[in-house]
C-alpha cells in the first residue's frame, strides 16, 4: 500500500473518521430528516383526509340546508294557503252577514212602507166615503140615511153584501192557502168575515193572507192555487167592456 502511496495508519484514520461521520450523519441528520418527511407525509395525509371529511361535511350541510329550506318553503306555502283560505272564508262570511243585514233592513223598510201605504189608503177610504156620502146627499137628498150610505160604501170596498162575501157564493174551492186582494185596506171586522168565509170553503187548516191593490178599484179578488175568483170593480168593468165591444 505504501507503493501505491497509501499510508495504512492514515487510511485507517480516514475510515474511522468516515465511519464516525456516517454514524453522526445517520444519528443527527438522516433520522430527523426521515422523521420530518414522515411527519410531513402524515400531515399531508391527515390534511387530505380532513379535507375529504370537510368536503363530505360541507356536502352534507348543503343537503341538510336544502332540506331545511324545502321544508320551510313548504311550511310557508301551507301557512299562506291556510291564511288565504281563512281570509276567503271570513270574506264570504262577512258578505253573507252583510247581505243578510241588507235583506233584513230592506224587509223592514218594505214592511214599514207597506204599513205607511196601508195607513194612507185607509185614510183615503175614509175620504172617499165622505165624498161619496156628500155626493149622494146632493143627488137623492135624504132618501138614504147616513148608515145606509156607509153600508153601501163598505160593501163597495169590502165585497161583503148582506153579511156574505159575494165572490165566494157557489164557488168550489180546494187548496191549502188563499190570497185576498182588496182595493183599500179592510178593517178588522171585514178581514175576520172574509177569513171565516174562505176557511169555510177551504177548511180550518188553510191559511189566508191579505194584500192591497188600488188598481182593482173595489170588491175582492181571491186567488186559491191556480184558481182566481174576480169580484173586483175593475174586473166587472172589463167584462162589461168586453160585452159592449
Amino acid at each position: 500500500m505504501e507503493k501505491l502511496g497509501i499510508r495504512l495508519g492514515y487510511f485507517i484514520f480516514q475510515v474511522l473518521n468516515f465511519g464516525v461521520l456516517a454514524v453522526l450523519m445517520y444519528a443527527f441528520a438522516y433520522k430527523p430528516i426521515v422523521k420530518m418527511l414522515e411527519d410531513r407525509k402524515q400531515k399531508i395525509a391527515e390534511g387530505m383526509e380532513n379535507a375529504q371529511v370537510a368536503a363530505e361535511a360541507r356536502a352534507n350541510a348543503e343537503k341538510e340546508a336544502e332540506k331545511v329550506i324545502a321544508e320551510a318553503q313548504a311550511k310557508a306555502g301551507k301557512v299562506v294557503s291556510e291564511a288565504t283560505e281563512r281570509a276567503e272564508v271570513a270574506a264570504r262570511q262577512v258578505k253573507v252577514e252583510a247581505d243578510a243585514e241588507i235583506a233584513k233592513e230592506r224587509a223592514a223598510a218594505l214592511a214599514e212602507s207597506g204599513l205607511e201605504r196601508d195607513r194612507i189608503l185607509a185614510d183615503v177610504r175614509g175620504q172617499v166615503a165622505a165624498l161619496a156620502m156628500a155626493a149622494t146627499q146632493k143627488l137623492v137628498g135624504d132618501a138614504l140615511d147616513k148608515n145606509r150610505q156607509h153600508a153601501l160604501i163598505n160593501e163597495f170596498f169590502s165585497g161583503i153584501e148582506a153579511g156574505k162575501v159575494v165572490v165566494l157564493e157557489d164557488a168550489g174551492l180546494s187548496g191549502a192557502s188563499a190570497e185576498v186582494t182588496s182595493a183599500l185596506p179592510l178593517n178588522d171586522a171585514e178581514q175576520l168575515k172574509v177569513k171565516q168565509d174562505v176557511l169555510s170553503k177551504l177548511g180550518e187548516q188553510a191559511t189566508v193572507t191579505f194584500r192591497i191593490d188600488p188598481a182593482i178599484l173595489g170588491g175582492l179578488v181571491i186567488r186559491v192555487g191556480d184558481k182566481v175568483l174576480d169580484g173586483s170593480v175593475a174586473g166587472q168593468l172589463e167584462d162589461l167592456r168586453s160585452k159592449l165591444g
